[in-house]
């Protein structure tokens, strides 16, 4: 009886393992590689990840992922569901339209052939009328559902630091942190909101032994939203904190609303011009010089991306004051990153911060310039 019992859990063991040999091999066989073939007739196996109007994306299952231009491209034949999403088309959330054609893509010459599925009658589009291709899973996600509130975060995160122990010691530290939360992430949707949220500080110490210690604390803190109305169009609430130790200003809080117009979005390239109503409170030092100010804020945001992952950010901003006019600010912001490894970057900053009524014996200008350590989010 025992060995048959024993006999009985070996027949078991063999045929689990026949069942997943046979799954595995029919795994295998619905899973189809695409095939890239380039103008000089190289041949790519792997996946289509997607495509814009200008190049495909490709994971090679040798190479990597890859992205290669559209004039290079020969021939594509994928096994997958795609959606194509034809140019000048910005689609909704909530929805998917019957218009946007889905099903196995090849690619032939200037001509892209759908195949919506077996047996039915395939359509041809001319590449250069197609914005997009994407997978179909990446396509419903997209439109059914959104990102939950600690999701779809872009920026990065910047340290740097010196230390000099001498007959005269030294600490600097700057930090600055930049984030972004696009809804929709997708630039094939309209967009429908974004919040940004920013900090950055500079802290130094220089001590002598018998002296006065001197010291510099500069931070600045403020977050936004915005709200679109059309693709280019949006009204957005924002708040923003200010502490310059070195401009005799110990707080200033302000509170704003207003418009926002996107002159330029796209992948490597965005410009926003935005102008406000607002209040704010500032209270100095020398606490009989506290105000209490209406105005306005004038501002625009430029980003730039560069081949080889080169970025440039630019800020300038100028802040009026309607009720005390001698009470006017302005500030600006340039950050230029340059990778070193991976998500890890090399950023030079210049900041520019003038304030036109600082009390007595502080300067109305206040310049920094950072270097440090940049981690961009993936």
């Amino acid at each position: 009886m025992p060995f048959c019992r024993n006999f009985t859990w070996l027949r078991c063991f063999w045929l689990f393992a026949f069942l997943a040999l046979f799954s595995r091999n029919l795994h295998a066989q619905a899973t189809t590689p695409d095939v890239l073939i380039l103008t000089d007739d190289e041949r790519v196996s792997g996946k289509l990840i997607s495509s814009s109007d200008s190049s495909v994306t490709f994971q090679s299952d040798i190479l990597g992922k890859l992205t290669i231009g559209w004039d290079k491209v020969k021939e594509l034949h994928t096994s997958g569901t795609f959606a194509v999403i034809p140019k000048h088309v910005k689609l909704k959330k909530g929805e998917i339209p019957n218009s946007i054609q889905r099903g196995s893509v090849d690619v032939a010459g200037q001509n892209l052939e759908i195949e919506p599925q077996p047996g039915a009658a395939a359509a041809t589009v001319p590449i250069q009328n197609t914005a997009h291709i994407v997978s179909e899973k990446e396509f419903e996600d997209a439109l059914l559902h959104s990102p939950g509130i600690f999701g779809a975060w872009k920026g990065s995160l910047t340290a740097g630091a010196s230390l000099v122990q001498a007959t005269q010691n030294s600490r600097t530290l700057t930090t600055a942190i930049t984030l972004s939360r696009p809804v929709p992430t997708q630039d094939w949707m309209q967009p429908s909101n974004r919040t940004d949220v920013n900090f950055n500080s500079s802290y130094g110490k220089v001590s002598t032994p018998g002296q006065t210690t001197i010291k510099t604390a500069i931070y600045h803190a403020d977050a936004q939203r915005d709200q679109y109305f059309t693709g280019s169009l949006f009204a957005f609430g924002q708040a923003a904190f200010d502490h310059n130790f070195s401009q005799g200003l110990d707080l200033e809080q302000t509170y704003g609303a207003g418009i926002g117009w996107t002159v330029i979005k796209n992948p490597d390239e965005t410009l926003d011009l935005k102008g406000d109503l607002s209040y704010s409170r500032q209270t100095f030092q020398v606490p009989d010089q506290d105000l209490n100010l209406f105005g306005s804020r004038f501002s625009q945001d430029y980003n730039r991306k560069f081949p080889r992952n080169f970025t440039l950010s630019e800020q300038l901003a100028v802040a009026p004051s309607w009720n005390q006019t001698r009470a006017y600010s302005a500030n600006a912001i340039v950050l230029f990153t340059i990778p070193v490894y991976k998500q890890f970057g090399f950023s030079v900053g210049l900041i520019d911060t003038f304030l036109n009524n600082p009390p007595a014996g502080f300067r109305k200008n206040s310049f920094q310039f950072t270097t440090g350590l940049t981690y961009t989010l993936p």
